[in-house]
C-alpha cells in the first residue's frame, strides 16, 4: 500500500518543532498516530539532515518495552540516550497513557507517573518530545493542568475524504461509495472484500475499544450493555437525545433498566476512548446553548456502519456524520443550530416551534451555516432544507451540501448549494 499524506497533521507538527513543549497526538486506535510520528515525521526529520541516532522511537504497546511502562524505567532508559549535550535528540514514545504511575520512592504518600518524567526530559536543551496516546483521559483534567503551558495537543482522526481519494487505488468514481461505507481506517485500503473489511472494523470494536473501555474505566458492567448502547446511538445518528431518552429505550424496548445517569457515564467513556463525539444545540437569534437534547456521531462512520452490520444505510444520516467528522478534523468549532419562530395556527394562536440547522460552524470571526441535503432536485424539497437558512438574519455564509451531482451554484438569497464530494475535497474557504 502506498504510503498515505497526512499533510494537515504532519505540517502541525513540523510548525511545532523545537518549541519547547511536548507534542501529544491524540486519536482512536489504529487511525494513523504511530504512521504519522514513526514514519511520516521521522521521514521529514531525515529529509532535514537529522541523524538517524538523534531519533529515538519507543513503541509502548509492544510487549518487549513493557518495562518501560514503569514511569522510573522509562525515565532512566530515556535520560541515557541523551546525555550528549551536544546533538539534538527528538523522543518519539508511541502509546504513552500505556505508562501507570508508581509510588516515589523518594517522597511517601505521592506517585510518579509519565507527566512528570515527559516534564523533567522537556527542561533538557538537546531535547524534543512527540508522544501519542488513544485515550483522553490521559489528558483529564488533572494532567491537562500539570501539562498547562507545556504541552500542544494535535488530534488525529481516521482519514478524511481527501485524504482517503488520494490514496484510494481504485476506480475514482467507487471511492464515495467505499468511504461512506467502510470509512476512513487506513488499513481498509489494503483490504479488498466485503467480508474481510467488515471482519476487521467488527475486531477493533470487540478486541480493543470495547475492551479499552471496561478496562480502563474499571467498568463492571456486561459487555453487552456497552454493545447495545453503541448500537442505539449509531441508529440515532443525526437524531436528537439525551441519556434519559436512552435509558427509557432501554427499558421499553430491550427490557433493561439503567439510570440515566449509568448512561451518560458510558457515553462519556466513548467519548474518552474517541469512539463518539458530542455536539450541543445554539440558539441561533437568542445566542445561547441549549444543553439538551444533543447529538452523538460516531468518529468514523465505518464504525457506526459494521455495528448495524451495514443494514442501516440511510444515506442521509450518513452524509451528516461524515461531514460532521471533516468539519472537525479541520479545526473548526460545531454546534447544531436552533431557529426558534412564531406562527400562528389554524385559530389563530401564536405557536413556537423551532428549526434545525445541522451545523453551525465557527473559524474565528467568520461563521457558516451548513445543511446537509441528499437531494434538493425537487423545488418543495430545497424551501424546505432551506427553510432554516433564510430565516436567518445576519450576513454569515450559509451553505446546503447535496448528494445530487451537480455543480456549485447560489440561489436568489445567497445560499449557496454543493455537492459532498466537492465540499469534502476543497478548504471551507474555497466556497
Amino acid at each position: 500500500m502506498a504510503i498515505i499524506s497526512r499533510n494537515r497533521y504532519l505540517n502541525k507538527l513540523i510548525k511545532l518543532r523545537d518549541n519547547g513543549q511536548v507534542k501529544i497526538v491524540t486519536g482512536i486506535r489504529r487511525c494513523g498516530k504511530s504512521f504519522l510520528l514513526s514514519t511520516l515525521f521521522r521521514n521529514f526529520l531525515l529529509s532535514e539532515g537529522v541523524d538517524r541516532e538523534q531519533i529515538i522511537m519507543l513503541d509502548l504497546d509492544d510487549s518487549l518495552n513493557a518495562r518501560y511502562r514503569n514511569p522510573i524505567e522509562l525515565n532512566d532508559f530515556l535520560r541515557s540516550l541523551v546525555k550528549d549535550e551536544k546533538k539534538r535528540f527528538y523522543i518519539l514514545i508511541d502509546e504513552i497513557q500505556n505508562v501507570k504511575p508508581v509510588p516515589n520512592p523518594y517522597l511517601a504518600g505521592e506517585k510518579i507517573n509519565f507527566v512528570d518524567v515527559l516534564n523533567g526530559l522537556k527542561n533538557l536543551p538537546n531535547v524534543d518530545i512527540y508522544v501519542t496516546g488513544s485515550n483522553s483521559k490521559m489528558l483529564s483534567t488533572d494532567i491537562a493542568t500539570e501539562f498547562r503551558g507545556r504541552g500542544d495537543i494535535i488530534a488525529l482522526s481516521p482519514l478524511t475524504y481527501d485524504e482517503f481519494y488520494a490514496a484510494f487505488t481504485g476506480e475514482k468514481r467507487y471511492a464515495w461509495r467505499e468511504f461512506i461505507t467502510y470509512g476512513g481506517m487506513p488499513k481498509l485500503l489494503s483490504i479488498e472484500s466485503h467480508e474481510d473489511k467488515a471482519q476487521y472494523l467488527a475486531d477493533l470494536y470487540r478486541l480493543m475499544y470495547i475492551r479499552d473501555v471496561m478496562e480502563r474505566n474499571h467498568l463492571k458492567t456486561d459487555e453487552a450493555v456497552l454493545d447495545e448502547l453503541l448500537n442505539v446511538i449509531a441508529s440515532a445518528v443525526g437524531s436528537l437525545t439525551n441519556p434519559t431518552k436512552i435509558a427509557d429505550t432501554f427499558q421499553t424496548v430491550k427490557k433493561i433498566k439503567i439510570k440515566n445517569e449509568t448512561i451518560s457515564r458510558y457515553l462519556d467513556c466513548f467519548i474518552d476512548a474517541f469512539i463518539l463525539n458530542k455536539t450541543f444545540r445554539y440558539d441561533i437569534k437568542g445566542r445561547s446553548y441549549i444543553e439538551t437534547p444533543l447529538k452523538y456521531y460516531f468518529s468514523d462512520i465505518g464504525l457506526r456502519n459494521v455495528k448495524l452490520n451495514f443494514r442501516q444505510n440511510e444515506e442521509n444520516h450518513m452524509m451528516e456524520n461524515v461531514l460532521y467528522n471533516e468539519l472537525k478534523a479541520r479545526g473548526l468549532n460545531i454546534d447544531v443550530g436552533v431557529v426558534p419562530i412564531r406562527w400562528k395556527d389554524e385559530d389563530g394562536k401564536m405557536r413556537l416551534s423551532q428549526l434545525e440547522v445541522d451545523f453551525v460552524v465557527n473559524k474565528g470571526e467568520r461563521r457558516y451555516y451548513i445543511q446537509s441535503a441528499l437531494t434538493v432536485n425537487d423545488e418543495s424539497k430545497r424551501l424546505q432544507e432551506v427553510n432554516s437558512l433564510n430565516r436567518i438574519d445576519d450576513s454569515f455564509t450559509k451553505i446546503v451540501i447535496v448528494k445530487d451531482d451537480i455543480l456549485p451554484w447560489v440561489d436568489e438569497h445567497g445560499v449557496k448549494y454543493i455537492n459532498i464530494e466537492d465540499f469534502l475535497l476543497k478548504e471551507i474557504d474555497q466556497m
